[in-house]
């Protein structure tokens, strides 16, 4: 309860705080135990299976951190619309996070025709065939992850992730993140990826200064069937 009482407090002050911290750290993500071990001592390298691609959890990038809880006031979504560009058959950036509200155009930058549409249930839609000069739109009213496709091209695949309140962030190529002007309060911290169970911390954030929380992520601890 006395969490649940300091998050509400800290984001109903959020617009008129004269105070306000930020949250930095890092995400990284670890293989299971012993995965590399089995992996040498398969059969990777017969014909069959010689071109099985491997995730290489080091490289894994698009890590979003945010702050996971919805706040009791509405925050306004940004003016200007955001953009996820298709260019030479993919989707840029492959992961983006908005304020639930946003709109967010969807250029398409090659020669051929693409197809953007998805079938989740945040936010079902197709914008049907369609090239350069025309940009169409997409209006995120509801929190969630949107997965989005071309039905014309299979690898073409991006994520909106839409969340309820702005503070959230993406890491940098070395897994760096920073959250600013949060007001002062107990928040509950979750760092997500669309391969790996997300983790979530309680964290505190003072009136001014940054409080480092840090995320390692991993195939660990689940429950065996």
């Amino acid at each position: 309860m006395r969490t649940i009482i300091a998050i509400c407090a800290a984001l109903a002050v959020a617009a008129a705080a004269s105070g306000a911290g930020t949250i930095v750290g890092t995400v990284h993500a670890e293989g299971k135990a012993g995965a590399d071990q089995a992996a040498a001592g398969g059969k990777y390298e017969s014909r069959k299976l010689k071109f099985v691609e491997r995730v290489n959890y080091a490289e894994l990038r698009d890590f979003i951190v945010y702050i996971d809880q919805a706040a009791p006031f509405k925050f306004e979504p940004p003016a200007k619309p955001l953009k996820v560009a298709q260019k030479d058959g993919t989707f840029t950036p492959h992961v983006l996070p908005v304020l639930v509200g946003s709109v967010v155009e969807w250029p398409n930058n090659d020669d051929i025709f693409h197809n953007v549409f998805s079938i989740s249930d945040p936010k079902p839609f197709d914008l049907d065939l369609y090239n350069a000069p025309e940009i169409k739109r997409v209006i995120f009213d509801k929190p969630g992850r949107v997965d989005v496709f071309c039905s014309i091209h299979t690898r073409m695949h991006c994520i909106i992730l839409v969340l309820e309140n702005p503070y959230f962030a993406v890491t940098d190529a070395k897994g760096r993140y920073t959250i600013a002007h949060i007001p002062p309060g107990i928040y509950k911290l979750k760092a997500w990826h669309e391969r790996l169970p997300s983790q979530v911390q309680e964290i505190t954030v003072p009136e001014q200064g940054e409080t480092k929380v840090d995320f390692t992520l991993g195939i660990t601890n689940l429950p065996k069937y």
